[in-house]
């Protein structure tokens, strides 16, 4: 059963061009997201990071899907050893002084849904922290 993506928006008072920096510098990803080693705005780019719960920790493996400056950032999320595929896509709209942000995680029920790690409250959760809280403070500074 197909389950229908997480979408989660938030408001921030910061200009489009702050929040995309943000979304794509791998210095300041590493103070509000994950610890990339690397990363580039560009289709084609592979990267990848470690993430998860307390009990265990995930290789996460991402490819760049779309990169349109100021206006959207998208990418693939599996797992290493893991069956499911699911895309990130980060879109922003400038609104005067301020820059929404419409982040939709899609393909959530392709992961094993036998571990709670994977289940979409897991995803709900791990999200609104890393938008809602992280990402605000981190632009906030």
């Amino acid at each position: 059963m197909e389950t229908a993506p997480f979408t989660i928006e938030r408001t921030f008072q910061a200009p489009v061009e702050k929040v995309w920096q943000a979304i794509t510098d791998k210095d300041q990803m590493r103070e509000w997201y994950f610890d990339l080693a690397e990363f580039r705005p560009e289709v084609g780019f592979e990267f990848q990071f470690y993430g998860g719960s307390e009990e265990q920790q995930y290789l996460h493996k991402c490819k760049v899907l779309a990169a349109e400056v100021n206006r959207k950032l998208a990418y693939s999320w599996v797992y290493e050893n893991y069956p499911g595929y699911s895309v990130v896509t980060f879109e922003l709209f400038p609104e005067g002084k301020t820059t929404r942000l419409k982040l939709t995680h899609e393909g959530l029920d392709s992961f094993p849904q036998d571990n709670k790690d994977f289940a979409k409250n897991s995803f709900v959760q791990g999200w609104t922290e890393i938008i809602g809280t992280s990402l605000k403070n981190h632009l906030d500074k």
